[in-house]
């Protein structure tokens, strides 16, 4: 009985959330209320200490089901009071409209983009894998957590959710809990509409454990949880359930899960359940209490852990945690470059740099290290080692690596040809939206890709990137370039980094990288007298200084800026900028479609077609990227 007044607690809390905002989802957080109660019986976290390194991580995918969401985080004790819950998804509240990690306190990460959620819980389990590899031993275990996971029928059909399913299947991850809300409800009414396999057989097929319950049945939801908590597999529960359980005339119907209720129907299924009708946002001192037990909990267990930690056998495994969670960038022995190079080539050799000095730097690329020069050499294969294989997944590729970053002691990076960063988009805009460290490299940055031809070769994809907030898109002239480029985004703890990357080799800059390059761009060359300044970023530095020699044959000046992050240099200073940008005509290059640089510039020189199948020479000739086409277009 304790159990089914819990429940209904958190399914009035989150219909009179939605009613009082006239705004939200109701249907989900009543379905999975049950669920709900029982889970916070198996969950190991500490809400004094949300930060816990061996916390049970909990992932709301559908993170439109924010009224079980709040209700949770009010209950057990985060730090949520009731007059938040009463500003659901009002401006400035601790409660939007879906989940913000770093905003309200537990939220292990921003989901709404169906799928994602399933894919950063993905993440959760593999960094915790990769820890446990690096920290625990037959005597003691130092990570021993378990990572769950809610998602409904859309995150399901989302194909991001088969990608990461199927990589958590391929690596055992037996410490990841799926349980699916199987309401058979969307938008759009059930759906038979739109899907019909047979979800319990493509789990089976990817190699995960499969139990299928009765959403509603609180024993039941108990044995699955226990049983999956022991299985040697990831564990997928589909829970059979109604959508706006305890609604009365809306459960079960697709009309619940995206608008209140109303009043009528809230008052009688509160009368229905034995609750007081007129009382809103009412949590029963009894429910409370148990529910408020997950403060002391939690942090007993917290403290039993750390006294684990103290008590350790073996030295080497506290060393090991400390070293994780303490990277020391001074280790790193930065590469010097004294010849021509493709940056992805002189990017491979930061990135080895980079991962012999900071144990908790890993990562991987889809299925293209050979390509984009991302191997760590001789350093091991996940779950012990740095290389991750995350096969042909961009996309949920890029969301485990966003997790993985949130984890904790982790950095990571994922790699792909930059055409196919459109795979990846959604999780880059978490990312930046959410502020989280993950290091995109993407290769193969232009026409430069030559012979693979248009399909193959970004052209609108810098712009794409460079207008997203809080992402800083490097694209480096040369290995110096590249080396202040990882420099400055290391140390840019809440903002992720991409390193866009040449396939063609590119000269060396003739002088050695001020510290200026770390503003974004910098005064490569000047010119007593210059009437032009040429501005360029990547490969299209080299194209700049040659067209300088020849304007200069001409008897033209020009000064050469180079820009290898224009997202920097648009936050600089006028003053600074006025010393960089020097004469009144401005020129940008860039063989990308490059519209942004009419920020700075009265002509850009760039790519207004898609490319086309040829050698790269070739192709910068036809594109009008040589110095001789630019020299005669601007005299």
């Amino acid at each position: 009985m304790m159990r089914q007044k819990m429940a209904d607690s958190i399914r009035f809390l989150a219909a009179d959330m939605v009613q009082a905002a006239n705004s939200g989802h109701p249907g989900a957080p009543m379905g999975l209320a049950d669920i709900a109660v029982v889970l916070s019986e198996h969950l190991s976290h500490n809400p004094k200490n949300p930060s816990w390194l061996n916390r049970d991580r909990l992932v709301f995918s559908g993170g439109h089901a924010t009224g079980l969401i709040y209700s949770l985080y009010y209950l057990w004790g985060y730090g949520l009071e009731l007059d938040d819950l009463k500003q659901f998804r009002q401006l400035d509240s601790k409660t939007p409209g879906h989940p913000e990690y770093g905003h309200t306190e537990g939220i292990e990460i921003t989901t709404g983009p169906l799928g994602q959620g399933i894919a950063n819980a993905v993440g959760f389990a593999m960094a915790s894998k990769h820890v446990g590899a690096q920290t625990n031993s037959e005597m003691a275990k130092v990570i021993d957590h378990s990572v769950y996971c809610l998602c409904g029928d859309g995150d399901l059909e989302e194909g991001l959710s088969y990608e990461a399913c199927s990589i958590a299947g391929h690596n055992k991850l037996d410490n990841l809990i799926l349980i699916y809300d199987s309401n058979n409800i969307t938008i759009e009414g059930s759906t038979d509409l739109s899907i019909s396999e047979n979800i319990h057989k493509r789990f089976d097929s990817q190699g995960w454990d499969v139990q299928e319950i009765d959403g509603h049945n609180f024993d039941e939801i108990d044995a699955a949880i226990i049983r999956a908590k022991s299985s040697d597999k990831p564990s997928l529960i589909i829970a059979n359930t109604l959508i706006a359980k305890g609604s009365g005339e809306l459960e079960g119907s697709h009309h619940a899960h995206g608008a209140p209720l109303g009043e009528e129907v809230i008052a009688k299924a509160k009368t229905a359940a034995g609750f007081d009708p007129e009382k809103k946002f009412f949590v029963d001192v009894d429910v409370m209490a148990r529910f408020r037990c997950a403060i002391e909990s939690g942090d007993l267990s917290e403290r039993e852990w750390i006294h684990r930690l103290k008590e350790l056998p073996l030295m080497e495994q506290n060393e090991a945690l400390d070293a994780l969670q303490n990277p020391d960038f001074s280790r790193i022995q930065w590469p010097t470059f004294d010849k021509a190079e493709a940056t992805r080539g002189t990017n491979g050799k930061i990135l080895n740099a980079v991962a012999k000095a900071i144990p908790g730097f890993i990562g991987g690329s889809a299925d293209l290290s050979p390509s984009n020069k991302t191997e760590m050499k001789n350093m091991g294969v996940y779950p012990k080692g740095k290389n991750i294989y995350f096969g042909i997944r961009e996309h949920a590729m890029a969301s485990i690596c966003n997790a993985m970053a949130l984890y904790g002691p982790i950095m990571p990076f994922s790699a792909t040809f930059f055409v196919f960063s459109d795979y990846l988009k959604p999780a880059a805009r978490i990312a930046a939206l959410t502020g989280i460290q993950q290091f995109f490299v993407w290769t193969h940055d232009s026409i430069g890709v030559g012979e693979d031809g248009p399909t193959h070769q970004p052209i609108e994809h810098l712009s794409q990137f460079r207008a997203l907030p809080n992402f800083y898109v490097w694209r480096p002239a040369d290995g110096n370039e590249n080396v202040v480029a990882w420099q400055v985004a290391l140390e840019m703890k809440r903002s992720p980094s991409a390193f866009v990357c040449s396939r063609q080799n590119l000269s060396l800059l003739p002088k050695a990288v001020s510290g200026n390059a770390a503003k974004g761009g910098y005064l490569l060359e000047e010119t007593s007298g210059a009437t032009i300044t040429l501005m360029a970023s990547g490969s299209e530095v080299e194209l700049a200084m040659n067209t300088k020699s020849k304007l200069a044959e001409k008897g033209v000046k020009v000064n050469v800026v180079s820009v290898p992050c224009f997202d920097l240099l648009i936050e600089q200073d006028k003053a600074y900028l006025d010393s960089i940008i020097k004469t009144d005509k401005v020129v940008a290059i860039e063989a990308a479609r490059g519209l942004e640089w009419y920020r700075f510039a009265d002509e850009v020189i760039c790519m207004d077609t898609f490319g086309a199948s040829a050698p790269a020479g070739q192709l910068f000739d036809k594109f009008g990227f040589t110095p001789e086409a630019i020299a005669n277009k601007l005299v």
